[in-house]
């Protein structure tokens, strides 16, 4: 109760109740006693009026009228500048061109809106009940503004023009949706303050220099490359200025690191002049002659990272600033910022954010268009996911490629999806400067201030077409009239200052002389560049990981097993609740007395499996998180990492926080419902340091899809594009049980479709050659069959010298399977990760008289051994597991499919012909032996659907293709 009570309080109040205290009586008094309209608020009383000879009856007869219209004016007033704060930035003159309402809606009847200061004059008229004799009136002002500065009243006429000059000018304010009145008076204070757009000569100068950076990188570029796409920043200019004002301002209030993430508009000029990447580096990009030197396939200049550490001049501080490498797809890079943001604040201890923050760049279409950009917002205030305040600067061009905003979005402005998580957004005239510098010095503020996230709109235009060789004029002909018309923002800022007399024209061409000549240097060093290094372009260097030259230290893994001690003392946490007076639920009991019973009998399931390799990186001091939808619990009710009270709300426990006292610590989180921008929010968490587990699980693996923009053009060819190693593990839970066609399938066949291992080469066997072929490949992919297979591939993705990501597709009904598990045996020290499990003959089987080998991966191995014990054909049938799909263990198969050489080679899956992994496998086999040795298929007929809906239809299928696999003679028709 106490609680909602202060949450009432904290709700911003509406004027005619903002004022109900004891001023009132003062008021009321004096207006009976006759003191004159505006002044009824004095007290004491009015010089000439006293109250000491009035009866009561006699204040109030004659009084009355006078007392209606007074509270009646004053109510207006507060009503008047209330709809300046909520609606002013509906009028504020933000469209540099002057042709369009940035918010898409001409609201105010034209009538009325002749010229801004006609505005308040023609509303208090025709909405407020006053009259133009009433403008000179001095009104006494509520608490819910600063526009009185050191006065408390003033006349309306002043009002409105105080009004004006904070909400209708060149910035429009949209904060009174904000729910925190703290928070709505900080920002009325910084924009109504009399005299708050101050700015010092040095600063004025700051700015112009700028500018001209800005300015003249762009024309630098066009003169040198016309005919170069490169997505420049003509016709908001003021960007590098904005961002450079944030940072500076930042780095004021103790911030070291910034991670940035922007589109590809302007990247080549926030690479040059806030990142500060060489000038040579950047020109040299533009060489067609120029050779790739790195391993991968790179990418365009204006897709590429930087990661650099230099001194903020304007502080004198160190400031690391990072601005990640993305793809074209608009927005995916925001969640990706967002989790290498928080794992840097994590690794530093950083846990408000004061020292490490992210800054998001966004094109006006795409901030209201994209859907990941409303999943990332709604991380912001998550325990585990929360950053403590994001800066989103939009570049508000009014355009989309060639779509008009009209056609691109539904609400008012751009950036109208910020409201959700009560962000206030500032738009800002990007043709005025100090404006934008003004802003972007409150935006810094804010964050620094209440950790929340905050937008600044810079309303401008792009000069260009959607690249520089695209004609804008077919789909925007009345646009680019006015833009060829647009004096340049520049030009408009230097002709202000020089006739203010802040700077002359000499200083001014000065400025542009030595920017165009560090830039002509520059150019002709460039000149030399012969090699294109990537790495030069790395975004998330790992220090000390690799050798100097970027190589692994070596090209061996050590055993992935452990003592007995250890899985024993792993085994007792999991088992156990290391809290005291901790109440857990009966279900949860029995199922802790079952781990229990299985470390004493030496065994382990799949949970307990899991658990042993994500406590023992924890032990060797490897920071763990594992986060998705349910994972606290697991979707099917077998992890419990995180115990709950039952008699105390909200109480929790994790036991593998107790493994040792000098553990890394785990963090274990349950996501929002979104894979596309948790995922992202993963794999950015992953970039940050190559010491941590970061997995991700799916509640179903079918879900993963939603999320394909991340997995398609930032894990797959991510370390090919941009030189960067990432380690992420993805969990997609898999498996035909007929649970239809949304929970059987995380797509294997997709993931192994995207491998970059060759089909059609076999390739030399050496000593290192199961690591090297890690190495090599893209990712790896597994579909592990054992609980200690499990257990090893994880604590392989840590003891590996480099980094892949790891896609495993784990089991749903085998995490309660009899058979499914494990003994400590193969789990000890000396013990590795098997990438083909074997069949395991007696020595009285002979080999000779094995007729068929099954291939197989997964689940669907038990139900093999189960059909073939049924039908008695063990000695005639061998099936063998391979565990690692990607990259594909050819010597091994090699090796099992040479001990029965009379035997027929089938690959069985429970998957779909056209789905699954038949496609990845068949060609792969058949390398091995040259074709010699036909590779048949059992498993389900192709299909557009992943698995059927209907459970007999399921059985049905899954006894067909069994059937297929024992019958030695379905494929004599073939032979």
């Amino acid at each position: 109760m106490q609680s909602n009570i202060h949450s009432l309080l904290k709700v911003d109040p509406f004027p005619v109740y903002s004022d109900l205290t004891t001023s009132w009586d003062i008021f009321f008094r004096n207006a009976n006693a006759g003191a004159p309209p505006g002044s009824a608020y004095q007290n004491p009383p009015p010089v000439g009026v006293s109250l000491s000879g009035l009866s009561q009856a006699q204040a109030l007869v004659g009084a009355q009228p006078n007392v209606e219209k007074l509270v009646e004016d004053h109510l207006a007033v507060q009503s008047l500048i209330r709809a300046y704060q909520i609606r002013g930035h509906h009028v504020a003159q933000l469209d540099p061109l002057g042709i369009m309402d940035a918010d898409l809606d001409s609201f105010i009847p034209a009538d009325i809106i002749t010229s801004s200061s006609k505005l308040g004059e023609v509303l208090i008229r025709r909405f407020y009940g006053l009259e133009e004799a009433d403008l000179d009136k001095v009104f006494q002002l509520p608490t819910t503004t600063f526009i009185g500065g050191s006065e408390s009243a003033l006349p309306l006429r002043e009002i409105i023009r105080r009004l004006e000059m904070a909400y209708c000018q060149h910035i429009g304010v949209e904060f009174m949706f904000i729910n925190d009145l703290q928070q709505c008076q900080w920002i009325r204070q910084k924009f109504e303050k009399p005299g708050v757009m101050q700015f010092t000569l040095d600063e004025k100068r700051t700015l112009l220099a700028r500018m001209v950076r800005s300015t003249r990188f762009e024309e630098f570029l066009q003169r040198k490359w016309s005919s170069e796409k490169r997505f420049g920043l003509e016709g908001c200019e003021s960007l590098i200025p904005a961002l450079k004002t944030i940072i500076d301002k930042s780095s004021e209030n103790g911030v070291e690191s910034v991670i940035m993430g922007m589109p590809h508009r302007g990247r080549l000029n926030v690479l040059a002049n806030v990142i500060r990447k060489e000038l040579e580096q950047i020109f040299c990009q533009f060489d067609s002659k120029l050779e790739a030197a790195d391993e991968g396939s790179g990418d365009v200049k204006y897709h590429l990272g930087m990661y650099h550490r230099r001194i903020n001049r304007v502080t004198d501080r160190h400031i690391t600033l990072s601005l990640m490498a993305n793809p074209s797809h608009l927005e995916a890079v925001d969640p990706v910022v967002q989790g290498k943001t928080k794992a840097e604040q994590f690794y530093c201890g950083d846990s408000d954010g004061k020292r490490v923050m992210s800054i998001l760049l966004h094109g006006d279409a795409a901030f209201a268009g994209q859907g990941i950009v409303y999943e990332t917002f709604h991380l912001s205030d998550l325990p585990s996911y929360t950053t403590h305040g994001t800066i989103h600067v939009v570049v508000n061009n009014q355009i989309g490629f060639t779509t008009d905003p009209r056609m691109a979005r539904s609400s008012p402005y751009p950036t109208d999806v910020a409201r959700v998580v009560n962000a206030p957004i500032f738009h800002v005239n990007a043709d005025d400067p100090e404006a934008v510098m003004y802003v972007c010095n409150v935006a810094a503020q804010w964050r620094a201030t209440f950790h929340k996230d905050v937008v600044v709109d810079l309303v401008s235009y792009r000069r260009n077409g959607h690249n520089e060789m695209d004609e804008p004029m077919f789909t925007q002909p009345l646009m680019y009239k006015q833009i060829k018309k647009q004096k340049p923002v520049l030009q408009k800022y230097a002709e202000k200052l020089i006739t203010e007399g802040a700077v002359s024209r000499q200083e001014y061409e000065e400025e542009i002389a030595k920017y165009d000549k560090i830039c002509e240097e520059a150019y002709n060093r460039s000149k030399d560049e012969k090699i294109l290094h990537i790495k030069h372009w790395l975004d998330s260097p790992w220090p000390g990981f690799f050798t100097l030259d970027g190589q692994p230290k070596s090209m061996s893994c050590p055993s992935t097993g452990l003592n007995e001690e250890v899985l024993s003392h792993i085994g007792q946490v999991a088992s156990s609740v290391p809290v005291e007076d901790f109440t857990i639920h009966g279900g949860l009991t029995r199922i802790l007395k079952g781990r229990a019973t299985m470390v004493q009998n030496r065994s382990v399931d799949w949970a307990l499996g899991e658990y042993m390799a994500l406590a023992s990186l924890l032990k060797e001091g490897i920071h763990v998180r594992l986060s998705g939808q349910d994972v606290e619990r697991g979707t099917f009710s077998h992890r419990h990492h995180v115990l709950h009270d039952q008699n105390v709300d909200k109480r929790t426990c994790i036991p593998m926080n107790y493994i040792d006292p000098n553990q890394a610590p785990y963090t274990v989180c349950n996501s929002s419902l979104s894979e596309y921008g948790v995922l992202g929010f993963e794999l950015g968490f992953a970039m940050a340091s190559p010491d941590a587990l970061v997995l991700w699980e799916a509640q179903f693996g079918d879900f993963h899809n939603t999320a394909q923009c991340i997995i398609d053009q930032f894990i797959s060819p991510g370390q090919a594009k941009w030189v960067r190693q990432n380690g992420i593990v993805l969990l997609l839970p898999h498996g035909m049980e007929g649970m239809g066609p949304e929970h059987s399938s995380a797509r294997p066949e997709r993931f192994l479709q995207m491998c970059n291992d060759d089909p059609d080469i076999f390739p030399k066997i050496t000593e290192d050659f199961a690591v090297r072929q890690l190495y090599d490949c893209n990712w790896i992919v597994v579909n592990c069959s054992t609980p200690a297979n499990y257990f090893h591939v994880l604590r392989r993705q840590i003891l590996l010298p480099f980094r892949k990501p790891l896609i495993i597709f784990t089991p749903k009904s085998l995490l309660r399977h009899p058979e499914a598990k494990s003994s400590f045996d193969d789990m000890l020290l000396g013990t590795h990760f098997r990438r083909l499990i074997p069949e395991e003959r007696s020595a009285s089987q002979n080999s000779a008289e094995v007729k068929r080998l099954i291939f197989c991966t997964g689940k669907v191995y038990y139900d093999l051994t189960k059909e073939r014990k049924t039908r008695g054909l063990e000695d005639t049938v061998a099936i063998s597991r391979i565990e690692q799909l990607s990259p594909f263990p050819f010597d091994l198969v090699k090796a099992e499919a040479e001990k029965y050489p009379q035997a027929q080679l089938l690959w069985c899956q429970e998957e779909h012909k056209n789905q699954g992994y038949y496609d990845y496998v068949k060609p792969r086999i058949s390398r091995v032996f040259n074709n010699t040795r036909p590779i048949r298929y059992a498993g389900r007929e192709p299909a557009a659907a992943p698995a059927t809906g209907n459970k007999k239809a399921h059985l049905v299928e899954l006894e067909r293709f069994l059937d297929t696999a024992f019958n030695l003679n379905s494929f004599q028709d073939q032979s």
